[in-house]
Parts: C-alpha cells; sequence; structure tokens
C-alpha cells in the first residue's frame, strides 16, 4: 500500500467513526458552528458601519470644512463681547476666506428656508436652497438632466432653479422638466436641471448637517438674497425698535428699562445672512490650520463675537470610525473565544473517543499500524468535524448577518475575507485541539490495549 492509498484508508476509517456516532460529532460541532457563525455576523456588521462612514464621507466631501452660525435664545457670551455687534456669516465673509486663506481651494455659501411649492394643482412642503455652482462641485452632486447656473444668472439673480430628484417625480411626473415653472412660495422658477438620486442617512442630515439632496429646490443664492429673504438686511421694524430705546445686539433686540439700564427682556433672532458655508481645501493635511485660520479671521469680522462654529466632518467621522473598530474588535473577540471553546469541546470528546476506543487502536497497532497512521487518523476526525461545522457556520452566519439587517435596519456587509478567515480558524482549531487526542492514542501499548475491556 503506497501513501496516498495509506492517506485514504485512514480518512476513511476517519469519517466512519465520525458517521457512525453522528449525533455526538453534531453535538461536538456546535461550539464550531456558533463560533463562526458569530465571527462572520460580527465582521459583517463591522463592514456595514465602515461603509455607512464611507459614504457619509462622500456625502459631506473631501477635505471639507464647515462653518453654520450659533443661535444663541439667551446672551451667554463673558462680559467683555457683551453687547457688541455682530453682521453674522455674510457672503462677504465667504469672498474674505477665498480671497485671503491660500489653502482654500473652494468656498460654498448656502442660504436655506422652508416653503410651499405648486404646480398644476399639487403644493408640497420644499426646502429651497441659494447655492453657488461651487456646492455641487464640493459635494460631488452632478446633474442627470439640464445645466448648471451661468455667471450671468448668478450675477442678475435670475429666476431659475436645479430641482432634486423627488421634486421632479412629484411634480413633473415622467415629463421633462427642462424649461418648465414651479412655484416657490411666492416666485416663479424656471427649471433648468435635475440633481442625480443621491440618497442620505437621517444620521448623516443630524449629524454633519448634510441636506437631503433629492428634496430641494436649488436657485443661485443671489436669488435667495434679492427674492426671498435676506436675513442680513436692515428692516424699518429693527429702526423703529432701536428708536424706541432698543439696541440691536447679535441680531436681536435688547429692549432696556425704562427706569435703568437693566435689560427687562432681550429677544433673539437669526441675524445670519448664511445658513452654511462649506470650505474645501487642498489638503487633507491642511484641514485643522485651515480651520483655525478661518475661526480667528470669522472672530476679527464679527467684532471678536464667536457667533459661529467650525467643523471638520471628516475628523468627526474618522473619531466616530476609530470608536466603531474599537467595538467591532471587542465584539469579534468575544465572537472569537467561542471558537476557542469549541476547539475545547472537540479536544473534550476526542480524548473520550480515544478511551472508548482503545481496543481499537490496539487492534489497529497490532496487525501493522504505524503510530502517524493512528495520529493521522483521530486528526483526521477532529478536522472533519470543525471543518463541517465551519462549513454550517458560514450558512448560519450568512443568514444571521441577513437576519439583523432586514429586522433592525442596521446595514451589515458579508466579505469573502470574513468568511475564509472564520473557516481558517475554524479548521486550525480542530487539528490544533485534535493532535492531543491523536498523540495519546498512537502513543498506547498495543498489548494492554488488548486486554482493555
Amino acid at each position: 500500500m503506497n501513501y496516498l492509498e495509506k492517506y485514504f484508508y485512514n480518512l476513511n476509517i476517519a469519517l466512519e467513526a465520525v458517521f457512525a456516532n453522528r449525533f455526538r460529532s453534531v453535538l461536538t460541532a456546535l461550539g464550531i458552528i456558533f463560533g463562526v457563525a458569530a465571527v462572520i455576523a460580527m465582521l459583517a456588521i463591522g463592514n456595514g458601519a465602515r461603509q455607512e462612514i464611507l459614504d457619509q464621507m462622500k456625502m459631506v466631501g473631501i477635505n471639507n470644512i464647515i462653518i453654520r452660525p450659533i443661535y444663541a435664545e439667551d446672551d451667554s457670551r463673558d462680559e467683555a463681547t457683551r453687547g457688541r455687534f455682530s453682521p453674522g456669516l455674510t457672503l462677504q465673509d465667504v469672498e474674505s476666506i477665498r480671497r485671503i486663506v491660500p489653502t482654500v481651494h473652494r468656498v460654498s455659501p448656502e442660504v436655506e428656508i422652508s416653503a410651499y411649492a405648486m404646480k398644476d394643482f399639487i403644493r408640497r412642503p420644499v426646502r429651497v436652497a441659494g447655492v453657488t455652482p461651487e456646492y455641487f462641485d464640493v459635494f460631488s452632486l452632478g446633474l442627470s438632466r439640464g445645466n448648471m447656473f451661468t455667471p450671468q444668472q448668478m450675477q442678475d439673480g435670475a429666476s431659475v432653479a436645479i430641482i432634486g430628484n423627488n421634486i421632479r417625480a412629484i411634480f413633473f411626473g415622467n415629463t421633462d422638466p427642462i424649461g418648465k415653472q414651479i412655484k416657490a412660495g411666492q416666485n416663479w422658477l424656471t427649471v433648468i436641471g435635475v440633481v442625480e438620486d443621491r440618497m442620505v442617512t437621517e444620521d448623516a442630515v443630524r449629524s454633519l448637517g448634510v441636506s437631503e439632496f433629492n428634496n430641494v429646490i436649488y436657485i443661485p443664492v443671489q436669488t435667495m438674497l434679492l427674492r426671498f429673504q435676506d436675513r442680513s438686511a436692515v428692516k424699518i421694524e429693527e429702526i423703529q425698535m432701536m428708536r424706541r430705546g432698543g439696541g440691536r445686539r447679535g441680531g436681536g433686540f435688547v429692549i432696556m428699562n425704562p427706569a435703568g439700564n437693566d435689560e427687562e427682556e432681550v429677544k433673539y433672532t437669526n441675524y445670519h445672512q448664511l445658513d452654511r458655508v462649506v470650505v474645501q481645501v487642498d489638503d487633507s493635511g491642511q484641514l485643522s490650520p485651515t480651520a483655525d485660520v478661518i475661526r480667528r479671521m470669522l472672530v476679527r469680522r464679527h467684532n471678536n463675537v464667536e457667533d459661529f462654529e467650525v467643523i471638520i466632518p471628516e475628523l468627526l467621522l474618522e473619531q466616530e470610525q476609530r470608536t466603531k473598530d474599537i467595538f467591532n474588535i471587542v465584539l469579534g473577540a468575544i465572537a472569537g473565544i467561542s471558537l476557542i471553546v469549541g476547539g475545547i469541546g472537540i479536544m473534550n470528546i476526542m480524548l473520550a473517543s480515544v478511551m472508548e476506543r482503545t481496543r481499537e487502536i490496539g487492534v489497529r497497532l497490532a496487525v501493522g499500524a504505524k503510530k502517524t497512521d493512528v495520529v493521522f487518523q483521530f486528526l483526521s476526525e477532529s478536522t472533519i468535524i470543525s471543518v463541517a461545522g465551519g462549513i454550517m457556520g458560514i450558512f448560519l452566519g450568512i443568514g444571521l448577518s441577513r437576519g439583523i439587517m432586514h429586522f433592525t435596519g442596521i446595514l451589515t456587509i458579508v466579505s469573502l475575507a470574513s468568511v475564509i478567515i472564520s473557516f481558517g480558524v475554524a479548521a486550525t482549531v480542530g487539528i490544533v485541539f485534535g493532535y492531543m487526542p491523536a498523540k495519546k492514542a498512537a502513543a498506547k501499548d498495543p498489548v494492554t490495549s488488548l486486554r482493555y475491556e
């Protein structure tokens, strides 16, 4: 008998032993099954979380800094800045950032309001955003049809609009909206483009301030300021309020007590001309220094009133990713422990099997089997159990991952690497923990084994 025939002969004996004790073999493999399934499911959750982070980074753009106004309900500034006037975020701030900060690649101002859109007896609440063409470049947002705002339209504040995909579906159906009109608020707008379909998660909208692109009517920012609203413009009511003894401070009005200088009532309104400014830098390594320069410059422009916040979404997302990575490592380690427990179970069952089959081992050694044959036989049994458990665990893990995504809405992505890693670990566990029982079986004395009852 050559080596290959001997190999298959010993493997056949191992298979016969496994199938002869099917129930015990399945129970032995349970630890491996659940361990592999848990590892695949945990890695799938981790891959899903990582993909969500990458999607969010695409939504907020690459190398972006977001500047948002602060709306204070009370005067929480210190005594040094209390009572100082701030013009808020304005287009002048945008031009200063573009002109002064050398690391800036693009600057995108935004003004957003809520309004009702109407067309052909259809009336729906929508968001109207005043933007520049740089907005679409910053967020890598293309047009599915139509054209971008022209410089002349931007300068003149033309009544043109680029609509989101949901707006197109609601108001225009299957017809081509280009060149047609839609009413937003009190203004009729001519549609010149449609934004490509882009889904945004609620977490991104809430934590990163990303707009839900599909449900917005985009107009030139000058159109917004000229035809809709300009919060930085001084109104007649404000002049009358100041004449009655109030003072404009931070865009709100301070009504003075006639009996003294104590404040009787303070009202704050949104005085910022812009709702958001997105700054895109050339290099991600310049994010933090650029953000610091912008913050210092805006503080000076706002009369030392810091009525804005500077956010670096990429750093927030990286921190979130690190937190999730640590969480996934912990979950993966806990799941991996079950593989170790399963390996210990295999070793215990195989040790018991060696004790039960002492006479069989003695017979094999007496008729000429070598110790390596006995080692291979019992090692094959443990490996077969662990490999079979690994295969069943893979199917269970994939099913568990899909069940988690279906019932909880958590994104799970099963990768080939996770399947290979978990299956490889399962096979390794069977070999490592099966070696000791196999070695113990081969070390038995044939004469003693034949006398064993």
